[in-house]
């Protein structure tokens, strides 16, 4: 529960700072006292005891650095996830007919998933410009921050025919959903894997579902889009 609040006190609070910065000092104090701990009692098969001990260029990484990687671990692999989860449970509530052709075809799930990925990508990333530069008409100056909103690429037109659309056997797919290039989630496959897990189960379990009141379901604000209250009977 306390993981949940400090990512939601990241993540969600836009517009109040000291609640957010509150939240991102929780996160640094517990994994700083993670890193002094294993200061002491370093520990086999651990993340966070196989960081201090990394070397790069001969120098082991600052501590910083590892703080910085617990954090945005902590950060990017909570919310991220269950919002996508959400969102492909509120969309199977709303249509009997996609939860019915994975029930009929079961090799469907890859692509499944991945188009669930795409039009429900949750994520819009965030970078610092780092030189002068113009781009199709709007000036951006060396150290503006610029949001990336994966989701909005997901759905161009000139890459996917039909892209409002769900076709869970869409074939050709190349989804931004966990950004490209150098700055790829390093979590993607464990996300796919989460997120088939979890809908696959729910379905197994609880075939027949709708939404108590479409209009009662609550989204968050901020980086990560997902439901926070979705309310379903079955």
């Amino acid at each position: 529960e306390e993981f949940t609040d400090w990512v939601r006190g990241v993540l969600e609070n836009m517009t109040d700072m000291e609640r957010r910065k509150r939240a991102r000092q929780h996160i640094i104090e517990f994994f700083l006292a993670q890193v002094k701990d294993r200061e002491v009692n370093p520990r086999e098969n651990d993340l966070i005891t196989e960081l201090m001990n990394t070397e790069v260029e001969g120098k082991k990484v600052p501590i910083e650095y590892v703080l910085g990687v617990c954090n945005l671990m902590l950060v990017a692999g909570v919310d991220t996830t269950w919002s996508a989860i959400g969102s492909t449970l509120w969309h199977m509530a709303q249509h009997p007919e996609h939860r019915k052709q994975l029930r009929d075809n079961p090799d469907l799930w890859p692509t499944a998933i991945e188009e669930l990925l795409r039009v429900y990508a949750p994520v819009t990333m965030a970078r610092i410009v780092d030189h002068d530069v113009e781009y199709n008409g709007c000036p951006m100056k060396a150290g503006d921050r610029v949001l990336m909103p994966f989701p909005a690429a997901n759905r161009d037109p000139r890459v996917f025919e039909n892209p409002d659309e769900v076709i869970l056997d869409r074939e050709h797919n190349r989804h931004v959903a966990f950004g490209s290039g150098i700055h790829r989630c390093a979590g993607s496959n464990l996300a796919r894997l989460e997120v088939r897990v979890a809908l696959q189960t729910w379905l197994e379990r609880i075939p027949e579902f709708e939404l108590v009141d479409p209009s009662s379901v609550t989204w968050a604000g901020g980086q990560v889009h997902g439901p926070r209250r979705c309310m379903v009977k079955f």
